[in-house]
């Protein structure tokens, strides 16, 4: 949909919904409310995802099989305990566009994280480098640190973090690889988003895959803001790794379970736990480990069950929506926002890029004025039921999930927000 198709009003808005063919998911889903019981407009999956309503009846099945079955419950539960990761792994497989061997559901996010670069992060002489992008999300930048600093070296040195250049808010492609061009030689591994959590930016990353590889690095990607959100094809590309949290576009709950990906190719020495043992003999608990094939032999202990459930109701609505038509209405639905933004709020400044492929669910408007203006807007916007996400010193994040957002939620959205800035000169 280009924006001349749209029209500024809730008529239009309304008209668009009814003529959507996902309208029903939006159902499906615990539509937040307000303490005397109004809707909210939540525009914050970004950040966390809303509760798929079978999942409350999939939490309970576990917690009665706990209650009945108590042990037995590992071997005869609804979904046995035991498997469980692999009830898991097909349907991540498909957002991730992996090969389900190379796909596993397993800690959280910083933690699949730590695993990875412990095995696919080995500095040798002058390759020591880690290149990420300024600004990455805090715990991949702690976590990277550690990691170099835990191997005796420098982060001041070994940690390279690329800015934007001069006067612009993302980072081109172009610019990763014209780093790795000059400087691959010193780089060990890179780590890049495939949305960055601040811009709402996505990357190409089968480019960025490409160049880590032509200037000899390992490729590893911060799915976190991408999977569920953007189209992936993590074994096309040749990533050799990749890591996710699933509370936010796979709306897993807060503190679900995470996952990882490693490409097929890859059995590099790792860190292992029992549960990364071969299935068939891990309760012999013999002295030798003996991997369990592809990337389920990452795994270190048995799964959170109670936190791994929702995502099953979750996966299943991604199977029945279709990512490909999820992707076409998000596309839909960022681009009526930044329409209405463009006109009912001129004075904001546009984050994220307006490229279509650059970009996912995510848009981030940047609050001009005085200072503390941003942060006034945004208890105003809140004030009046619409739920984003305020990031220092001046962003507000907005995203329009397409399994539960409407057009009206938009509208609503971008309507509330040029009411706040009128508010707050």
């Amino acid at each position: 949909m280009t924006h001349e198709t749209y029209e500024p009003t809730a008529e239009f808005a309304r008209r668009r919904d009814e003529a959507d063919p996902l309208r029903a998911f939006r159902q499906r889903f615990a539509l937040p409310r307000a303490a005397q019981g109004e809707p909210l407009v939540y525009l914050c999956g970004h950040s966390l995802g809303l509760m798929p309503l079978a999942a409350r009846g999939i939490v309970a099945e576990e917690l009665d099989d706990w209650a009945q079955l108590a042990v037995l419950g590992h071997e005869h539960a609804h979904r046995a305990w035991i498997h469980y990761h692999e009830s898991l792994r097909d349907g991540l497989a498909s957002l991730a566009g992996a090969r389900p061997g190379e796909i596993v559901a397993m800690n959280s996010l910083t933690i699949n994280l730590h695993l990875l670069l412990a095995a696919f992060y080995r500095p040798d002489g002058a390759r020591r480098r880690i290149l990420i992008e300024a600004g990455a999300f805090s715990s991949d930048r702690h976590a990277v640190a550690s990691q170099i600093a835990w191997r005796g070296l420098d982060p001041r040195e070994a940690l390279v973090e690329l800015t934007p250049p001069q006067g612009a808010d993302t980072i081109p492609e172009e610019s990763i690889e014209a780093y790795l061009l000059e400087h691959g030689a010193e780089v060990a591994l890179v780590l890049w988003p495939g949305v960055q959590y601040r811009t709402g930016q996505a990357f190409d990353l089968g480019r960025i895959a490409r160049a880590a590889h032509r200037a000899g690095c390992v490729a590893g990607l911060d799915l976190a803001h991408s999977i569920g959100n953007m189209p992936l094809a993590l074994h096309d590309i040749e990533a050799d790794f990749a890591v996710w949290c699933s509370y936010k576009y796979l709306n897993g709950g807060p503190g679900a379970i995470g996952g990882c990906f490693v490409h097929e190719r890859h059995d590099p020495p790792h860190l292992t736990g029992w549960w990364g043992h071969e299935a068939a003999t891990r309760f012999r608990m013999g002295p030798e480990f003996r991997a369990a094939a592809g990337a389920a032999g990452w795994q270190i202990s048995n799964p959170p069950i109670l936190s791994a459930a929702p995502l099953v109701a979750s996966l299943a609505l991604f199977e029945q929506a279709g990512l490909q038509r999820l992707r076409q209405k998000s596309v839909a639905l960022t681009g009526y926002l930044e329409y209405l933004l463009d006109r009912l709020a001129p004075d904001v400044q546009l984050v994220t890029p307006r490229a279509v492929d650059a970009r996912g669910c995510q848009l981030s408007v940047r609050i001009t004025g005085p200072q503390g203006r941003g942060r006034r807007v945004f208890d105003a916007l809140t004030a009046q039921g619409v739920i984003g996400d305020w990031r220092e010193p001046d962003t507000i994040r907005l995203a329009p999930i397409p399994s539960y957002n409407s057009f009206a939620d938009v509208f609503r959205g971008a309507e509330a927000l040029a009411q706040a800035l009128r508010r707050q000169p």
